[in-house]
């Protein structure tokens, strides 16, 4: 017994190593103060992408959260791309405004094949006539200063700029709340605190903006792995670039709410985790010891937390089954796996505390669900254990997952309030 006490204690000093640089980023943001920018930039002509497949109820809400923004209109176009649609996406967008196009490819499927279709499109039919282009999910909706702050983080050199991702649905059940802090402190501890240290950041999923050299140099969209947007971040870091953060540039995200749908959306997020790592990895790795912070950054955030988790599990369980048959001391294995389950659920408890008093304000959700969801957040965070375990044995594909079912009014979230 202990044995599985010294196994655990040492499992957990080296997850307190792996990612005690990402508890300092928590104080550099905090007590780092926040620089004003120059007001007076040079505007800058857009294209926004959206990649739609069957999201006609959500579409139109995007669409007019652009035509909302306080940055000038006739310096944003708007494109859609259907891909793989059977219902009206493309009919509301073209209604709304947008310069729309469609595919049908049952075997090239994906978000990334969808982007290089559509940019091959725009480059064709509108050669050099936009600076940057932003790249969007078809559920998000924009605060409505959201474009004119990220053309100042632009304007001032960045070729990539991420924003600040937060969530439509945070209060309807403990799946969508655990998904919004996991994005809240992604947004504020990870890429706020980044960008302060001027490392990179990581694009994550939606919302951001890339020039129109970085899509040049690129040709196009050549990113088809089930994480697109781990594959974009990590090439470009690997080849020296920095992707920025605007912090006063906010989106919303609908976030799923059914477990079916949580599991399988994750199950495909840490696949293709596993992908880029197979093949970026290396690279990663040598230009860590090179001495650059940001490969250190990306190994770290995710490699350590696979590999410690999985130790532990296999010895908890190997040591466990072995002292109650030799022992018959099942209290003792008990104790030791509780603490070790209990020392786990503190520290998510304590990100998300710390995460939610931070950003409280811009938590949209009654203050009862923001206590509440802070005691299942770590239930939450567990779940990615078993989630990651199947992943390296099952076989995963994209699927899309059904937005806009829940009704919300998602007005007020547009304002810059």
């Amino acid at each position: 017994m202990e044995r599985l006490s010294f196994i655990n204690y040492v499992i957990s000093l080296l997850f307190f190593l792996c990612y005690s640089y990402q508890f300092l980023y928590i104080l550099i943001k905090i007590f780092s103060r926040q620089k004003n920018e120059n007001k007076s930039v040079e505007k800058k002509n857009y294209a926004v992408l959206i990649c739609a497949r069957n999201e006609e109820k959500v579409i139109g809400e995007l669409i007019d959260s652009i035509h909302q923004q306080t940055y000038p209109q006739e310096k944003i176009t708007i494109f859609v791309m259907a891909d793989n649609c059977n219902d009206d996406t493309e009919k509301i967008a073209k209604n709304k405004g947008a310069i729309t196009y469609h595919r049908i490819d049952k075997v090239l499927v994906g978000k990334g094949y969808a982007l290089d279709t559509m940019l091959k499109f725009i480059k064709r039919e509108y050669p050099d006539q936009f600076d940057g282009y932003f790249v969007f999910d078809a559920d998000n909706i924009l605060k409505e200063n959201y474009i004119e702050e990220m053309n100042k983080v632009f304007v001032a050199g960045n070729d990539i700029v991420t924003s600040y991702r937060n969530s439509k649905n945070y209060d309807s059940n403990w799946i969508s709340a655990g998904y919004t802090l996991s994005f809240l402190r992604e947004s504020q501890f990870l890429n706020g605190a980044r960008n302060l240290i001027h490392s990179s950041c990581a694009v994550s999923g939606t919302g951001f903006l890339v020039s129109d050299a970085i899509i040049k140099e690129q040709r196009g969209w050549p990113f088809h792995m089930l994480t697109e947007d781990i594959e974009f971040s990590i090439y470009h870091i690997i080849q020296g670039k920095k992707i920025a953060y605007c912090e006063k540039a906010m989106l919303f995200d609908e976030q799923p709410t059914k477990f079916s749908q949580s599991v399988h959306q994750r199950l495909r997020w840490i696949k293709g985790y596993i992908q880029v790592f197979n093949r970026y990895g290396k690279e990663l790795i040598t230009n860590m010891f090179k001495g650059s912070f940001s490969c250190f950054d990306m190994v770290m955030n995710s490699v350590p937390a696979y590999i410690l988790s999985f130790v532990s599990i296999a010895a908890n369980v190997i040591l466990s089954i072995y002292t109650a048959v030799y022992s018959h001391d099942y209290m003792l294995v008990l104790k030791s796996i509780a603490q070790l389950i209990l020392s786990m659920y503190l520290t998510m408890f304590a990100l998300g505390l710390i995460t939610t008093i931070t950003e409280w304000k811009n938590i949209y959700a009654s203050n009862k669900s923001k206590i509440l969801y802070l005691f299942t957040f770590p239930v939450f965070m567990f779940t990615y254990i078993p989630i990651s375990i199947a992943a390296l044995f099952l076989k995963v594909s994209w699927k899309p997952i059904e937005h806009g079912i829940y009704g919300r009014k998602v007005e007020g979230l547009m304002k810059n309030v």
